[in-house]
């Protein structure tokens, strides 16, 4: 990038004194975040979102999504830092484009690539000089170099020379007041280091700490390292759960014991099941990609056959806590309190409550639910509204499971006021009650 009427060289000074207009395609649990930290760092701004009811709530100031706050959004909305749509033309003038749309699992447990294609090829209509792209949704490693760079060099526009393209993978965590976007480091890998260099002078007007790698499929396997590594260390300690519960051990425990080494051991932590938009999907791209090459990932594969049962395991022990009060689950009234698949967020994506609820369902029990999270709750076709919890409802169950452990919910008044709990949590830890079962 020698000569300064290079696109990327002139778009690299546009970026450093932040005159630039950027476009965020999807604005969920990923877009709209992202979109707000740019937009308080001065930069205009266009989020484009296919959701009109997403759109208007934007407009209006108001957010969906648990840690982003609407006064802030209303502010930007007002200033005009911040703008929804669902008209691509907004790219013709968007200087740094960033993909963050969905990429689910098909139904075949293969990579479903069809919302990043969709958002590449409206791309491809407003591609010109001096812009950077950059793709932040999860994804198998080369799909930046495969699938994308392919299509736009469709246009005659070359990759480090005309425009830039990277892989920058998204780490948020619903619910983490400790870590958030603007403090976890953020990755960047590039086509040619001129495109990592430039993403990365992008990131840091809002990122406190960027970290550069040599290519894109660097940066999307790192994502998929790390939720792989999540997955297979989850499902060891529920493979120890089950082996403790054979045992007579008490798993919680063996952690914390197990806890207090200060070297070579890191906690995780058995429970009902994965849940949520990265670890149960994110190491199938890698298993999918690596059978694609011929490699069998046995550790991947075993780790979700593990904490795939897992469901099953805690309908048995609601089956054997029954047992013990001379009733059958059949017939038997069950409340489960919390349906979103992590605490103290709304989030219900892939939770194993779904799973757990059908299962019991199956077995012919009476289910309710109560979330404060979650007021409604759409399953088997049809909508189920959380019940309140009050001592009356809690003494009206033969059962109350304990599949989320918000911190909203008050523990005294469920212990005190219920018959017979099975926590799958470890929410209960330091309550000493005859009725309470631990996982």
């Amino acid at each position: 990038m020698a000569s300064s009427k290079n696109p990327l060289i002139v778009l690299q000074k546009k970026i450093l004194k932040k005159d630039i207009t950027i476009a965020i395609i999807g604005l969920g649990y990923v877009g709209l975040p992202l979109a707000v930290e740019f937009a308080r760092n001065g930069i205009k701004v266009n989020g484009i979102e296919t959701s009109l009811k997403k759109i208007d709530a934007i407009q209006k100031g108001k957010s969906y999504v648990g840690d982003t706050d609407s006064k802030v959004i209303k502010e930007l909305v007002t200033t005009g830092q911040l703008n929804a749509t669902h008209e691509f033309n907004v790219l013709k003038n968007s200087d740094v484009v960033v993909i963050c749309v969905p990429t689910p699992l098909a139904k075949t447990k293969d990579p479903d690539m069809s919302f990043i294609m969709a958002a590449a090829d409206k791309i491809t209509q407003y591609l010109h000089p001096g812009q950077l792209i950059i793709l932040e949704s999860t994804t198998y490693p080369g799909t930046t170099e495969e699938l994308l760079l392919p299509l736009f060099e469709k246009s005659g526009l070359k990759a480090g020379v005309d425009y830039g393209l990277a892989f920058s993978p998204e780490r948020v965590d619903p619910g983490n007041k400790t870590y958030t976007l603007k403090n976890i480091p953020k990755i960047v890998g590039g086509i040619t280091l001129q495109c990592r260099d430039l993403a990365q002078v992008f990131y840091q007007i809002a990122i406190d700490k960027v970290i550069p790698v040599s290519s894109p499929r660097v940066a999307e396997m790192a994502k998929l390292m790390e939720n792989t590594f999540r997955s297979v260390n989850i499902a060891l300690a529920n493979e120890i759960a089950l082996l403790c519960h054979r045992l007579g051990i008490d798993v919680w425990e063996v952690i914390d014991a197990a806890g207090t080494k200060p070297y070579g051991y890191m906690p995780f932590y058995p429970g009902p099941g994965l849940g949520g938009h990265c670890i149960p999907v994110d190491p199938l791209y890698l298993s999918w990609r690596a059978k694609i090459e011929g490699f069998e990932s046995r550790f991947i594969e075993l780790a979700k056959q593990i904490n795939s049962d897992m469901p099953k395991f805690v309908v048995e022990r609601i089956g054997e806590a029954l047992n013990r009060k001379r009733k059958p689950i059949y017939g038997s009234k069950v409340l489960i309190l919390g349906v979103a698949y992590k605490n103290d967020v709304d989030d219900v994506r892939e939770s194993p409550a779904f799973d757990i609820l059908q299962l019991l369902a199956d077995r012919g029990a009476k289910i309710a639910y109560n979330d404060p999270y979650v007021p409604v709750l759409e399953y088997d076709g049809q909508k189920y509204k959380s019940v309140s919890l009050t001592k009356t409802i809690l003494c009206s169950y033969d059962c109350v499971v304990i599949l989320t452990a918000h911190r909203a919910f008050d523990y005294d008044l469920i212990v005190n006021n219920s018959s017979l709990i099975v926590d799958t949590r470890n929410a209960l830890k330091g309550y000493n009650n005859k009725n309470i079962i631990r996982l």
